[in-house]
């Protein structure tokens, strides 16, 4: 077999590991690693969480604990290897140290400040390190820590389940349920994937949802981060999302406008932060901000249609996930996907790119990049 479907066959081998990290490393990357030695692995590793060891430390330790000699062997890992000192001792290092002859990467770190730094060390130290195998699934595996490290702000996906035509509601408000079982699954393993969710006031008084981990999908990693556009403070105390247990890991975003005694109120119960508003609406480049600063690399909007298409109009969108059901709901009230004043030219459409369909039972799934926003 030639050397480089060797290499592709080990970084898939990698990348398998990584995906063990799913919800859990933020916001570190996920990230695996795996030790070859004459033609087999002795040694496997994937970063579990942030501040401890990286993946190819645990590689190592694998390895050694296994009695290998690292002298001579190759390391595939998905993503450039650390350079810096940080809560852990530089990945540089321990490769160094270990005697390792060949580093093989499938994505450069993509912080500019250390991108490529890493290739540079281990080749003066005489070890032979390439990068690119499998590179956009190494890539694409941390496309949110990716945008939060270049852009300091949360990489934003809009979900939706819908009719065919649109309707994620009638005109009364039922919507329980639009898909099947296991459309609803899948969306649970979507939330898993996010450090926060995000709704607008008018899902919380109409629907009063838990916005929660489930079942397996809550193993092993702390509660999502939950917020609320609420600029006028209107969310009734009664509400799960700040009457439940997890109520301090919610927070409500409100306006100055807001009546401070709803203010007051909310505060008591949970996290408040006052945002600048125009028009009655919070300013979501400001809360974007707000939130990769606080370490947010990834939101999950799961808003009316108010406020999904107030990110996607707004360019604040960068992925989108739309489940759809085999129904057709009709009526003219009925509340829509997304609403907002929409589009006066056809060019103006928010367009995708990277489209995927996923029949997911008798659901179908609709994953693209929204094409406009991946600079910003």
């Amino acid at each position: 077999m030639k050397r480089e479907h060797i290499d592709d066959h080990r970084m898939r081998e990698a990348l398998a590991l990584a995906k063990k990290g799913r919800g859990l490393t933020s916001p570190n990357p996920m990230v695996g690693a795996v030790l070859v030695k004459s033609g087999r692995i002795i040694g496997r590793g994937w970063h579990r969480r942030a501040g401890l060891p990286h993946a190819e430390i645990e590689a190592i330790h694998d390895a050694q604990k296994r009695g290998h000699s690292l002298k001579g062997a190759t390391l595939y890992v998905t993503l450039e290897p650390c350079c810096t000192h940080g809560r852990t001792p530089p990945c540089t290092d321990a490769i160094i140290a270990a005697r390792i002859k060949r580093v093989v990467i499938g994505a450069i770190d993509p912080n500019p400040r250390h991108a490529g730094r890493a290739l540079k060390i281990l080749r003066r130290a005489g070890i032979a390190a390439g990068h690119g195998t499998l590179e956009t699934g190494c890539a694409r595996l941390n496309e949110s820590f990716n945008h939060w490290i270049r852009h300091h702000t949360p990489f934003v996906t809009v979900k939706a389940a819908m009719t065919l035509d649109g309707k994620i509601a009638t005109a009364a408000g039922e919507s329980k349920w639009i898909t099947g079982n296991a459309a609803r699954a899948r969306a649970m393993t979507l939330r898993r994937d996010h450090d926060a969710i995000l709704v607008g006031v008018n899902t919380v008084l109409f629907d009063d949802p838990s916005l929660t981990l489930r079942g397996a999908q809550a193993k092993g990693r702390s509660p999502l981060r939950r917020i609320v556009l609420d600029p006028m403070a209107r969310m009734p105390l009664t509400a799960k999302v700040v009457s439940d247990e997890l109520a301090p890991s919610t927070t409500v975003v409100v306006s100055a406008a807001a009546p401070k005694r709803n203010v007051t109120a909310l505060s008591k119960r949970t996290n408040v932060i006052v945002m600048p508003s125009r028009n009655s609406r919070i300013d979501l480049r400001r809360l974007m901000k707000r939130l990769g600063s606080e370490n947010v690399t990834s939101l999950l909007v799961e808003g009316g249609g108010e406020t999904n298409a107030t990110f996607l109009a707004g360019r604040l969108a960068h992925r989108i996930a739309f489940f759809y059901a085999p129904t057709v709901m009709g009526g003219r009230d009925a509340r829509r996907a997304v609403a907002g004043d929409g589009v006066k030219r056809l060019d103006d459409a928010i367009r995708l790119r990277d489209v995927e369909w996923t029949r997911i039972g008798k659901d179908l799934l609709l994953t693209a990049l929204v094409a406009d926003t991946q600079k910003k």
